[in-house]
């Protein structure tokens, strides 16, 4: 799919994943919108891709219409890359014999779920009120899965469900927007050098990425970006899950 001149929403875009694939995006000319609620952070990288940011909920339809509404303004929207997500860990039962916190659960399953679904319908819609490209293609779609999702860990109950919910829909979405011709693709990284381990010393990174098959170090962003970028370019990538994770098969704990 050629990229020139179109407009993309990256959620979860003012860091980690969503900010190296705004910032991938953008090399190839694609004005980009960031969606995320790091204001700061967010007007920083948008500055950087010279795009734009809005403050938005993922799980809120009028919020994430704000979103959509700012990237058609910029330029006809063919690219939508979901990154926002949360990952409480938490066991179904911990160690007092306490039961999981069902608001915690939901709270999960609510983010990064039913809010990439709600990105995913509302560009969609959007996506459909352009003609085709020249390929017969009016966008693609990138969803952020995990490895959790095959290989969900003790404590990873919502965070499994609610990815291996992503990888459950991203066919049957593909079927659905294929009447419209976008196509809708998921990544599942492994351990990833995110924000999420910043907090995390060098010893403990080191440690989790010796258990990856090869090559023994964590996944970078620019790795993420590179993949939702062949995904979104490449045309006969439709309805897939692509494991991005050096080969780890994650251990219970």
């Amino acid at each position: 799919m050629d990229l020139a001149g179109a407009s993309a929403i990256v959620t979860g875009g003012a860091s980690g994943l969503g900010a190296a694939t705004a910032r991938r995006l953008a090399g190839e000319g694609v004005r980009v919108v960031l969606v995320d609620l790091q204001d700061d952070l967010g007007d920083a990288v948008a500055a950087q891709v010279d795009g734009a940011y809005v403050h938005a909920d993922v799980t809120d339809a009028d919020q994430v219409q704000a979103a959509v509404d700012a990237a058609v303004e910029m330029a006809p929207l063919r690219i939508l890359v979901n990154c926002a997500g949360i990952g409480t860990p938490a066991r179904t039962l911990n160690r007092d014999g306490e039961p999981h916190d069902l608001r915690l659960f939901a709270k999960v399953v609510a983010v990064n779920l039913t809010g990439s679904f709600n990105c995913i319908r509302l560009s969609a819609a959007a996506m459909a009120q352009f003609p085709p490209l020249s390929s017969g293609e009016r966008g693609a779609i990138v969803n952020t899965a995990s490895v959790a999702a095959f290989d969900g860990q003790i404590g990873q109950a919502a965070y499994a469900a609610s990815k291996g919910g992503i990888v459950g829909m991203t066919l049957p979405i593909a079927r659905d927007l294929s009447a419209i011709g976008v196509r809708v693709n998921t990544i599942a990284p492994g351990i990833m050098d995110t924000p999420m381990l910043a907090g995390l010393p060098d010893a403990a990174k080191e440690s989790l990425g010796q258990q990856v098959l090869y090559p023994k170090r964590l996944g970078t962003t620019e790795e993420f970006a590179e993949t939702a970028h062949f995904l979104i370019t490449h045309s006969y990538m439709n309805g897939e899950t692509v494991r991005m994770d050096g080969g780890i098969r994650m251990a219970p704990k």
